[in-house]
């Protein structure tokens, strides 16, 4: 049996590990693979007490996960991160030597300097490395404007990238995209294209009843139902999001606006206010990740704007696969890893080019049209995220067949 540790900076707890680590792992462990998993949990000491830890890693086993955590350190931003690479590194190079490790999985570059400074250290050349990339981190901030494109923090980041690249056995990219970009670094060794899945079978299990009752309870009625999950703000087109809702309304009067954030409610509701719709036109709500098919279920439509920009090539919104995975048709933009393709080919919905408010309007006119004219078109939605967005018939199954390729190739790069 083949032992790996997959390494994540962020705490066992956070939101993005709950939804786009753990279930991965817990298909990743099984007859074949043993799984660790190695955190940096933030203010640790006074978060993870002896009760509260042996419940997370009692939980974990019964997934097949054995959990161990080391502090994560926030300030000053670089010689901190340094210090949790070099400190990582040492306590892997150890389980390395102590547990037989034999894969080491990295989530994203800082874990990747760890787990190939690891095996340097370890002196175990045999341990492979798989790169789990995920997207392109030294252009997302240069998009963002914090480093300049030819500043020496990107010159020097980028040379560590193709280090890591150089020396990795097997990798992970969310786009096919992504993938063809970094073919000239990746050489030929192993690859998976994996999008960021969910569990469909979960979001499947929101019935036509659930539906019913719950819009009932929201006084929803048969009104249609525009639906926004996620944040505002940075990445994500706060202007583009309200000028569809607005433009919406203007179509369909009665519209219901339901937007489902992390944001600050109060904030959110003023804008909404705002593009035309009354207090019992709109709802904004934070809920728990349990609640979110439930939700979903009560919609009609979704929107998902994102700033289109280099390093979005390598991106794979969740919020479309679960979109999808409630039969939800989708308005998008252009420019987002591959969802062109996918809405497209799949004809799951409308993707624009043009984000002023005519080309929004135009986009919604179609996306209107497209679920007037194809009363099966949630079932199409559905169908396309299980063939494309799965947990367990695609992402599953690609990381199984990533370590097998990986493990056979051999280590050291």
């Amino acid at each position: 049996m083949t032992k790996a540790l997959y390494i994540c900076y962020f705490g066992v707890d956070e939101p993005l590990v709950s939804s786009q680590v753990l279930p991965y792992l817990r298909e990743i462990a099984g007859r074949d693979v043993q799984v660790s998993l190695l955190t940096f949990e933030k203010d640790a000491d006074s978060k993870w007490d002896g009760e509260s830890l042996r419940k997370k890693r009692e939980e974990l086993l019964g997934s097949g996960i054995e959990w161990s955590h080391l502090p994560y350190h926030k300030r000053p931003s670089v010689p901190a991160t340094v210090y949790d690479i070099l400190v990582g590194a040492f306590v892997i190079s150890r389980m390395i030597r102590e547990r037989g490790i034999g894969v080491l999985h990295a989530r994203v570059h800082v874990p990747a300097m760890m787990a190939v400074l690891a095996r340097l250290m370890s002196g175990e050349k045999g341990v492979r490395v798989i790169f789990d990339i995920r997207g392109f981190f030294p252009e997302e901030y240069v998009d963002a404007g914090i480093w300049r494109r030819d500043g020496l923090v990107f010159r020097a980041v980028k040379a560590v990238e193709r280090w890591l690249l150089s020396r990795s056995d097997g990798f992970v990219v969310l786009t096919e995209k992504a993938k063809t970009l970094l073919a000239d670094g990746m050489r030929g060794r192993p690859v998976e294209v994996i999008p960021c899945c969910v569990d469909t079978e979960r979001f499947a299990e929101a019935k036509l009843e659930d539906r019913r009752q719950l819009r009932q309870d929201l006084g929803i009625g048969d009104r249609l139902v525009a639906v926004y999950v996620g944040s505002f703000g940075g990445w994500y087109l706060t202007e583009e999001t309200f000028v569809a809702f607005q433009e919406l309304r203007k179509m369909r009067p009665d519209a219901f606006a339901m937007i489902l954030t992390q944001s600050d409610p109060k904030d959110i509701s003023a804008r909404i206010a705002a593009a035309g719709f009354e207090s019992d036109d709109f709802m904004v709500r934070k809920i728990p990740t349990s609640e979110m098919p439930g939700y979903l279920s009560c919609a009609d439509i979704a929107f998902s704007f994102i700033k289109p920009c280099y390093s979005k090539l390598a991106s794979s919104p969740t919020k479309n696969a679960e979109y999808l995975a409630c039969g939800l048709p989708i308005l998008a933009n252009d420019g987002i890893g591959d969802t062109t393709e996918q809405l497209t080919e799949d004809r799951t919905g409308v993707v624009i080019s043009d984000l002023t408010r005519s080309g929004i309007r135009l986009g919604l006119e179609e996306l209107l049209r497209m679920v007037d004219s194809n009363p099966d078109i949630a079932s199409r939605c559905r169908v396309s995220a299980e063939t494309r967005f799965s947990l367990k018939k695609l992402g599953g199954p690609a990381y199984r067949r990533l370590y097998k390729a990986v493990i056979d190739r051999g280590g050291d790069a």
